[in-house]
């Protein structure tokens, strides 16, 4: 196999990014996060509530949330490609029908037939 440092740069993303999607989840994180907010609040009267100090949590805030949208967006790409293969797995060793498999990449429509003639038939079965 040949070396890539695509390949290099793409695992170490991956693991970066369940790394802080997992440790953004956990209630510690919230709880540091609350304490950050808390604390600066609690200096707003020390510096006489001054734009410098607003700006303090307006510019930290904002680069947080940005950078945090890529990485969470990259974990749920991920986790849901992998779903798609289980579920595309599981359909194919079953008995039911192998046309769902990548349905994912329908239209929204196209999609809502599917799932209209899916609930069709389950009341037909029901009765």
């Amino acid at each position: 196999m040949r070396y890539s440092p695509e390949a290099d740069v793409s695992k170490w993303f991956t693991h970066f990014s369940n790394a802080v999607a997992q440790a953004a989840g956990k209630p510690l994180t919230f709880a540091l996060c609350c304490l950050l907010i808390v604390g600066w609040a609690a200096t707003g009267p020390l510096l006489d509530f001054s734009e410098t100090w607003q700006l303090i949590i307006n510019t930290g805030t904002t680069i947080i949330t940005f950078l945090m949208v890529f990485l969470i967006q990259n974990t749920q790409n991920r986790d849901n490609a992998a779903i798609q293969a289980k579920l595309d797995e599981l359909i194919r060793t079953s008995k039911a029908q192998n046309a769902f498999i990548g349905i994912e990449h329908l239209t929204e429509e196209e999609l809502e037939q599917i799932r209209k003639t899916c609930e069709a038939r389950a009341k037909a079965d029901a009765n």
